[in-house]
């Protein structure tokens, strides 16, 4: 299930959706320690050196990557590779010890200025090193608009992907964005966070490993 929401009310639904799984199954069996995450690599023309960070909050809910410089423009003049940015982390959670966990929720925040006729869209998707599964998400952005923007995803119970217990895998976190100018080549901008707000933050479960 996705929704795309502005402003206050994306903010007041992030904030109700955070809530909500920390007084679910998440809260409920979420350990005590904290869990770590480390960058292994960073590429991609979204995330230059330098420009990105991901951190896990102290309640283990909440795996929050922030962006610096992630901007894909088309139109003006923008250049005929400033259309589409991409960022391919690779990072390493590790886990406190007899724990496992999922991402079930994605939330992604940003700013657009587009045109009449001028389009953007938001791609992810998420998978553990050595697997063949993965979440993938993709949510359109359509002119004349000129605002923040929010995307919120929940990922159904089947088709949550668990980091393998007793082995340690990456997990591998790919976002894009793609703009496309509009009407008279009119400048057409998409950012994905800012340097005060971040970018994607994705939600956690957690399970002991039997």
């Amino acid at each position: 299930m996705s929704r795309l929401l502005t402003t206050s009310g994306a903010l007041a639904a992030l904030c109700l959706g955070l809530l909500s799984a920390q007084s679910g199954s998440a809260a409920a069996d979420a350990p005590a320690e904290g869990a770590q995450v480390v960058i292994k690599t960073i590429n991609g023309s979204g995330c230059p050196a330098g420009t990105a960070g991901a951190t896990v909050s102290p309640d283990n809910s909440t795996l929050t990557v922030k962006y610096d410089a992630y901007t894909a423009r088309a139109g003006g003049n923008a250049g005929p590779t400033d259309a589409r940015k991409n960022c391919q982390l690779v990072l390493d959670v590790k886990a406190p010890a007899s724990y496992t966990y999922a991402l079930f929720g994605l939330d992604h925040r940003g700013h657009a200025s587009l045109p009449a006729g001028a389009t953007a869209t938001i791609k992810s998707d998420y998978y553990f090193q050595g697997t063949t599964d993965d979440v993938f998400q993709s949510h359109p952005l359509t002119g004349p608009y000129e605002d923040d923007w929010a995307v919120s995803d929940s990922v159904p119970d089947n088709r949550l992907v668990w980091a393998p217990c007793g082995s340690q895998r990456y997990l591998n976190v790919n976002t894009s964005l793609r703009v496309r100018a509009g009407s008279g080549n009119s400048a057409s901008v998409v950012t994905m966070g800012s340097t005060d707000v971040p970018g994607t933050s994705y939600r956690l479960i957690w399970k002991r490993c039997a």
